[in-house]
């Protein structure tokens, strides 16, 4: 055994036996060796997570704390996450390949300031609120938990979608039970022990990692009241019809193909810049990526080719190493999958000015992919318009600020963007017309006061700030009689 490997499964606040002896073999991207064995959930231990869970909420003490109690709990766990963050780093690098700088910057730290803005959001949140009525008397609006919360993230940024779940469904006072994805199981074993000592009670959370036909399982589960999903826009169709099926509530986080506008009086200098984070942060393996680059037809070719320069000239390589830019994709499948579009991207037309097909120089083990640019770029082309979920950019030609409206609006997709500019009015203007989500100018950042999430196939509902505490209650209106007169 591993100093990683597991032999139980963490169900109802509790350590136990899995129903059956399948295994997850957790392999690292970069060495392609097995770096944990832990055991697969089955929709056996689904069903003993959730009626831990349902126990938990219809007859335990959770749901009928105070709002201030269970804020306690969550501040001992902040506390509890914040003495982890290199060693969460250190995990999700290691399980799933991102680089240790944005592990270090992003993957671990992230959702430690999440779970610090929910606790000032739940603080301020309006759990229980009197309302002048029209018909003579007060009605009192209550804010009760949604129920058991069924919580699905993907294997990208791990623990960064799961605490957007977890940490407001129990501060709403809902219990959980998560699914991780099957490549990302290590990650989930430490924020158990950490839930465990911060004092979470038993049956309010269950973490089992396994695979699609268990997700399903949860999904399907009649004791389970809401669905809060991120992952791929097929995936969350799926689901959503599911709980649309069922009248279950449900929250999907879901594809990108966002674009940054760059206007012809930004700093070309920044933008590239900012692009070489945003556009392949993750290794490219982020929703929110900047992956189309719009630019005036005049300076198309210019900024291209510099945009190319910068990308190819990236480092390539270990994740736990501190000067690696760009990691290994998460599986042999997803290398595949972003190589299969380098070669689509080059068949439709468009120009190679970095990268490719093949492997980076040096790099002989590993599922990794070479950075790439492609300019020249029609928005039809099924480059710009698929979420390809690697490093891989497409630059583009526009006439005018209206036309580069257009084209970023021309995409299924609404989840992010951005505008690079020297006028910041100019900026807001244009932030206005695209119909996203989420949006920035000569910046891109989440920031957790504030609601996240998408437009259009980019997903429903939002997380983070009061509107994503809100997504795991229901609204209650309690009519008070009218006084005597």
């Amino acid at each position: 055994m591993t100093t990683l490997d597991r032999d139980a499964l963490f169900i109802g606040g509790t350590w136990a036996a899995p129903a059956a002896d399948a295994v997850l073999e957790v392999v690292s991207p970069h060495s392609e060796e097995v770096v944990a064995r832990v055991p697969e959930g089955s929709t056996a231990d689904i069903d003993a997570a959730v009626a831990a869970a349902r126990r938990a909420f219809d007859e335990g003490p959770w749901p009928r704390m105070s709002p201030a109690e269970r804020i306690d709990v969550v501040q001992n766990l902040s506390g509890l996450y914040a003495a982890k963050l290199d060693e969460m780093a250190t995990i999700i690098s290691t399980e799933m390949g991102s680089p240790i700088s944005f592990s270090s910057l992003a993957q671990a730290p992230a959702p430690w300031m999440q779970i610090e803005a929910f606790l000032g959001i739940a603080r301020e949140f309006p759990w229980e609120e009197r309302r002048p009525g029209v018909l003579g008397a007060d009605v009192v609006v209550r804010h009760e938990p949604v129920g058991v919360v069924a919580a699905i993230p993907p294997w990208n940024v791990p623990q960064f979608t799961i605490l957007s779940k977890v940490v407001p469904a129990l501060l709403a006072g809902c219990t959980v039970v998560v699914k991780p994805a099957p490549e990302t199981p290590l990650d989930g074993y430490l924020l158990a022990e950490l839930l465990v000592e911060a004092g979470v009670p038993e049956g309010v959370v269950s973490i089992v990692a396994g695979g699609r036909e268990v997700g399903e399982h949860l999904v399907r589960h009649p004791g389970v009241d809401k669905v809060a999903f991120t992952g791929s826009t097929a995936a969350g169709r799926k689901i959503g019809a599911i709980c649309g099926e069922q009248l279950k509530r449900v929250s999907l986080e879901l594809g990108g193909k966002s674009a940054a506008i760059i206007l012809d009086d930004a700093d070309e200098a920044a933008a590239i810049e900012g692009l070489k984070f945003l556009g392949v942060m993750n290794s490219g393996q982020a929703c929110v990526a900047q992956t189309r680059v719009l630019v005036s037809r005049e300076r198309h070719d210019a900024f291209a080719a510099s945009l190319a320069a910068a990308i190819g000239s990236m480092k390539v390589g270990d994740p736990l190493d501190p000067a690696t830019e760009i990691g290994p994709m998460v599986a042999q499948r997803q290398q595949e999958r972003v190589t299969s579009y380098i070669r689509i991207g080059q068949e439709e037309g468009a120009q190679l000015l970095a990268g490719g097909e093949g492997r980076p120089d040096g790099l002989d083990r590993g599922w990794y992919v070479r950075p790439t640019v492609f300019a020249g770029v029609d928005n039809k082309m099924r480059i710009a318009q698929e979420e390809i979920f690697g490093p891989v950019l497409s630059v583009i030609a526009y006439d005018d600020v209206a036309d580069a409206i257009r084209i970023a609006n021309d995409s299924e997709y609404g989840l992010a963007g951005t505008v690079w500019t020297a006028d910041a009015d100019a900026g807001l203007e244009v932030a206005r017309g695209v119909r996203t989500g989420t949006y920035g100018i000569n910046t891109y950042t989440m920031d957790f006061a504030a609601p996240f999430g998408g437009f259009k196939a980019s997903g429903l509902g939002r997380e983070f700030g009061p509107e994503g505490l809100a997504q795991y209650t229901e609204a209650k209106s309690v009519y008070l009689s009218a006084p005597p007169m």
